[in-house]
Formats: structure tokens, sequence, C-alpha cells
């Protein structure tokens, strides 16, 4: 009987849902057939076609020394992100090995400890030794209420990269520079209106409030943070209030310093050739942007720390990162452990990452590799992986939570309607501003505590919201 009703009531759904629930059914089916077909390999999902190109050579001379072969499977980021939630929490076949976005992985942390789909390694890591071995704060994407899901592929951080040929033409020493305010008051002989339109021929900083990545950066830099580390959100800070208008007041008023030049665009590489900017946030895997779309500024350009908010303070920070993570529900637990270790520790795969795309390894004992200390011809003869890796045990940790994309979304709509604050008031300097900061913030706050208490799991008390 209770067949033939659910007979009758299949009669009358559309033809829209039958597409939908074939469609279910067939890429279900697709997950099963293709986890299948592996056969005795470990399967590894990842994103990035030069990862691929770097594990490819290593897994060559691996050959046989394995119990199973590596199955290295490339896609889409969004694609990763969907088959691993998909899995986590909706009971699907998932890889092996994944690798993931630091943007994407907080997302497993939603719920409580033992929901994460991701193998805790603390424990393994402790015993072998690489808690020692690989840098401190590049645990921070993966490790969720005092425990570790995760291998860091890279460390990320941030210097400042310089129109070094326009600063020594106008004489200018940036060797006694500190602080932003030290750096900002060095370059004014060369934000000069030399053409008679009004606004300076060059800025000294390529910074906006819309640049969202950039955002983080310096309020990591600055020693803000989002979410303490019990995951609640602690964005109405007296600090983040006055780390927003410092930013804000560099792109406002008659007397701004900073410019909106777009990090990946022909546009961006144009002014940045042209020298519309003097100095640009450039994580090290920007430099291997540069040399790829810009070739035209090899040679005319250095890195320095990042000038600090006060003296003494961070001259660096941190953007992006990808993380390695094995499943839970992994075929092989151990071997995807061993294969781990080997691409994410290797000393072969951290040189040639280097070589290829300028990323510094995350592995400490790595670092007197001669590779990183050779002169840079595109970076004015500098040894800049050695730069990198002196702000490397620097780098602010970051949190795991997942609702920090979206808190960090709020906090650039906060910097745009502080912007704007500041033109219709005529109000551009920090100090004044931070008012200001302080009640855009509390309202983000609110707005964080309000979602957060949706979800029965979180600190406060909801899935993260997709950022609009």
């Amino acid at each position: 009987m209770r067949i033939v009703t659910l007979l009758t009531a299949a009669r009358g759904l559309s033809l829209g849902l039958w597409v939908m629930i074939g469609l279910m059914a067939l890429s279900v089916g697709v997950l099963f057939k293709a986890r299948r077909d592996t056969g005795d390999a470990v399967v590894f999902w990842l994103f990035s076609p030069e990862h691929k190109l770097l594990y490819v050579p290593l897994l060559e001379q691996a050959e046989g020394g394995m119990d199973r072969p590596l199955d290295m499977q490339l896609m889409s980021v969004a694609a990763i992100e969907r088959r691993m939630m998909s899995g986590f929490f909706g009971g699907l076949p998932t890889a092996d090995l994944i690798e993931v976005e630091r943007a994407v992985v907080g997302r497993v942390f939603t719920g409580p400890l033992e929901s994460v789909g991701f193998l805790d390694l603390t424990d393994r890591l402790r015993d072998e030794g690489l808690l020692d071995e690989i840098n401190p704060p590049s645990f921070g994407p993966v490790t969720s209420r005092g425990r570790i899901f995760g291998l860091p592929h890279d460390v990320h951080p941030v210097l400042l990269a310089y129109r070094s040929d326009i600063v020594e033409a106008a004489g200018i020493d940036l060797s006694t520079v500190e602080t932003w305010d030290d750096f900002f008051a060095a370059m004014a002989p060369l934000m000069k209106d030399n053409d008679g339109n009004g606004e300076p021929d060059r800025y000294a900083l390529s910074f906006w409030p819309t640049q969202l990545d950039n955002i983080e950066v310096l309020l990591l830099q600055g020693g803000g943070t989002l979410f303490d580390e019990q995951d609640r959100p602690v964005i109405d800070t007296p600090r983040n209030a006055e780390l927003l208008a410092k930013m804000v007041s560099w792109c406002v008023g008659p007397d701004r310093v900073a410019v909106d030049i777009d990090d990946f665009s022909a546009t961006g590489h144009q002014q940045r050739v042209d020298g519309y900017a003097i100095a640009y946030l450039a994580p090290d895997w920007m430099c291997g942007i540069w040399k790829m779309h810009v070739p035209k500024l090899a040679g005319t350009v250095k890195v320095m720390p990042m000038p600090a908010f006060e003296p003494g303070g961070r001259r660096t920070s941190v953007r992006g990162g990808t993380v390695l993570g094995i499943p839970k529900d992994a075929s092989d637990v151990d071997a995807a452990w061993e294969y781990a270790k080997m691409l994410y520790t290797s000393p072969e795969v951290a040189r040639q990452m280097y070589e290829l795309t300028d990323i510094i390894s995350p592995v400490s004992s790595l670092w007197d590799d001669p590779v990183y200390h050779q002169p840079d011809p595109f970076f004015s003869g500098q040894a800049k992986g050695k730069l990198y890796i002196e702000q490397a045990p620097h780098v602010p940790t970051r949190t795991s939570s997942p609702y920090n994309r979206q808190a960090v979304f709020l906090l650039r709509d906060a910097a745009v309607a502080l912007s704007e604050f500041a033109r219709r008031e005529g109000v551009y300097d920090a100090q004044t501003l931070e008012a200001e900061a302080a009640r855009l913030l509390a309202g983000v706050q609110a707005r964080m505590v309000r979602v957060m208490e949706r979800n029965a799991f979180s600190a406060v008390g909801s899935e993260p919201e997709e950022p609009r």
C-alpha cells in the first residue's frame, strides 16, 4: 500500500523535479563509480595545475617505494568544496587526500569537533616532530579548538614591494623607515602634481577600502582580530576601530596617499609599469604573478619589510594559503599520511615550488636551502627569498572560523562606509575617524552574533552565509 501511495505521489512531480532527482542520482553514482575505479590508488583531489606539476617528478622518483599509487585528480576550487562538504555532511564518498584553499577550509569547522570531516593530525605531528619543523603560525587555518586537522602548504608572508628605480632616482633612503608614517613622509617628494590636473602624478601605496584581502592583511599586521581563541566574534574592539580609521585615512581627503590599483587586471599591471603607485602589499606568490604578467617590471622593483603601525610593531602580514587534509573516511589513512608528508615536507618540492612560483616552504628546516638566498634579477638582485623567510616566523596566526570570510566582507563594507562618511563630513584624520569606525564595527559585531546564534554548535550559540 505504501508503494502505491509513493507511486501515486510521484506522478504528480513536475518534469523539472524529475530532472533534478535524476541529476542527483547520476552525480551520486558518478562519485561512487569514481571511487571504485581508482582501485588500490590513494585518491588525491587538488585544484592547482602548478602544484600537480611540482608533485609529478617526486612521485616518479618514489615509484615502487610506496605501498599504493597516488591518483591525482585536478578539479576547480568550487568543485572540491562542493564534493568535500557533501562528503563530510552528507555521507558521500570523498578522496583520501584533499588540497583546499584557506578561504574554503574553515567551512569544515562549522559543527562540533567530532563532526569535523578531516582527521585530527595533532598527535601524529607531535610524535613525528613536525610541530617543531613547520612554521607554527602556518597551522592557524587548520587549527580548531586546539586540534590540528591538516598540513600547511605555505607561509605567504607579505612584504612591501616598491618601485626602487623611482625611489632611488629621487635620492630617497628607505632603510631608516620603520612605520607607515615614516614611509608616507619619505614618499612625499614623489606625490606631486607635475601635470597640473589637481592630483598627484604618483601615489605612495596601492590600497583602497574596497580591497577585501588587503584590508585583512593590514588588520592582521596591526594586531587586529575578528575572532578570539574560542571562535567568538571580537570585531568591535578599540584596536580594530583604530586600525580601520588609520587605513581609511590614507584614502580620503586632499592629502590622501593611496590609490586603487587592481592586483590582477591588465589595467592594474599597466599602472604598475607606469609607476602610478610606488608600493604594493606583496605576499610571496605575488612575485611570481608579476614575473609572469608584468615582465616590464624586471629590475625596477625591490621588497622590504612592511612598515609597522607603531615603532617596534610587526613588519609583515599574511595573505592566501593552501592546506592538505586527510578525510576520516580515507581508504588507507596511513598511506595518505605518508603521501602528505612526502609532498609537503620534500626538499625537492620546496625548491621547485620557489623556483616556479616564488612561494617559500613552511618547513623551517629547509630555509637554509641556497635557492632562497640567490640574487633575483627581477627584484634588482635582492636575495628575495631570504627576506621573506626572515619575516615568516612573525606572520600573524589566522583564525579557522567558518565565519571569517563573511566577517571580512562585512569589515570591507564598514571601511567603504567610513570612507563615505569621511568625504561627506570632511573629516580625514585617523584619530577623528575612530568614533565612527567604532560605531560601524559595533554594527558588524551585532550582525555576526545574530548569524552565529542561529547555529547551535557555534561559540555564541548557523552555517555561514554566503558573502553578498
